[in-house]
């Protein structure tokens, strides 16, 4: 490839020409005798992907499961547990379409799912970003509301309004990838095989606008608000204090807003080396090894978020590790516990 060719993220090999022609990095390499390429795409790439998508895979059906079981096989009862269930559902989503990606990580990228398969993943992939970031913003204003106005926000902050906001986020989110669903494809490598990505249509400038509006719109201006949304809340929790009859309530809502303080840092921990390096990639001509390195580290860390978020509540959540147990446990045992669950439930109700 000449000099002044562009990547984009498009799976897990890091980047693609979006010039088309295959895998850049292979290209560039295979005559400068670096051996390690091989291992590293080969044995390193794919077993790192397959713990993540392993981990990933059952951390978050253990948490759709034990949400939907505690809302007896119906739609979740409380705001924040529908928040929490459609993270997990756009997670899981994504982690049951990297079997795809680690097939053609061991292929060397060759793809051989055919077309639609290709744009199928990458929407995925693409997908999974957005929607994720987008409802960690919708989660933040929720719990800005619970803490700053907790009365007067509390003929909005309902189930039935939570539903309609995450289906709309859900709308949202498949129009931002607009440029997915247009320019995903099949590109073509030596010797009659094929690649999966993404190939602009003018890669020399396309790339630039591409890179900045999936940094704009699924990280930078996402990471404003939820950031003033929890400076705003840490304010209020230090400058009031609860009367005594509302001081359980008030303990529930910062054991709440803390675990998504923590999710929402963890997402933004993982994603920013991936965009900070999205950002430095358009000022290069031709990526180091160093760089081909450091991308796919940021690759797998951003990848890895998918299957953080479970291990989040089962440390951080009390009430999500007593309905962990109480879902696993035969019938007698559950119904011996009962009486938690209607404590629990009536806890939930004052919240929401």
């Amino acid at each position: 490839k000449g000099a002044g060719a562009r990547l984009c993220r498009t799976g897990p090999l890091g980047y693609r020409s979006t010039e088309g022609g295959g895998d850049l990095m292979a290209l560039n390499y295979s005559s400068t005798g670096w051996p390690h390429r091989t291992s590293y795409t080969n044995i390193i790439m794919p077993s790192v992907f397959g713990i993540i998508c392993l981990l990933g895979i059952f951390g978050n059906s253990i948490v759709i499961f034990t949400v939907v079981k505690k809302s007896k096989f119906q739609w979740c009862s409380s705001v924040p547990d529908i928040f929490i269930i459609n993270l997990s559902i756009v997670d899981l989503l994504f982690l049951l379409g990297m079997p795809f990606l680690i097939h053609q990580l061991l292929g060397n990228g060759v793809w051989h799912f055919g077309e639609t398969m290709c744009t199928i993943i990458t929407a995925m992939d693409a997908n999974s970003q957005f929607t994720s970031t987008y409802i960690l913003t919708a989660m933040s204003i929720d719990r800005y509301l619970a803490t700053v106005h907790p009365i007067s926000s509390s003929k909005f902050r309902k189930p039935s309004i939570a539903t309609l906001v995450i289906c709309l986020l859900w709308a949202l989110s498949f129009v931002s990838i607009t440029p997915v669903w247009l320019y995903a494809g099949l590109i073509p490598f030596p010797g009659d095989t094929v690649g999966c990505g993404i190939r602009l249509p003018n890669p020399e400038t396309d790339i630039y606008w591409y890179t900045l509006y999936q940094f704009l719109l699924a990280f930078a201006m996402p990471f404003v608000l939820i950031t003033i949304a929890y400076i705003r809340i840490l304010q209020r929790m230090k400058s009031t204090v609860a009367p005594r009859a509302q001081q359980s309530v008030r303990l529930r809502t910062k054991k709440v807003t803390r675990t998504a303080i923590v999710i929402c840092l963890l997402f933004f921990f993982c994603w920013a080396p991936f965009y900070v390096l999205q950002l430095i990639q358009l000022a290069i001509d031709q990526p180091t090894v160093p760089f081909y390195y450091a991308y796919n580290v940021a690759i797998s860390l951003g990848y890895a978020n998918s299957c953080l978020n479970p291990f989040v509540y089962i440390i951080l959540c009390e009430t999500f590790r007593r309905r962990l147990v109480l879902s696993v446990m035969p019938a007698q045992v559950q119904r011996q516990a009962s009486c938690l669950r209607e404590l629990e439930t009536a806890l939930d109700d004052r919240l929401t």
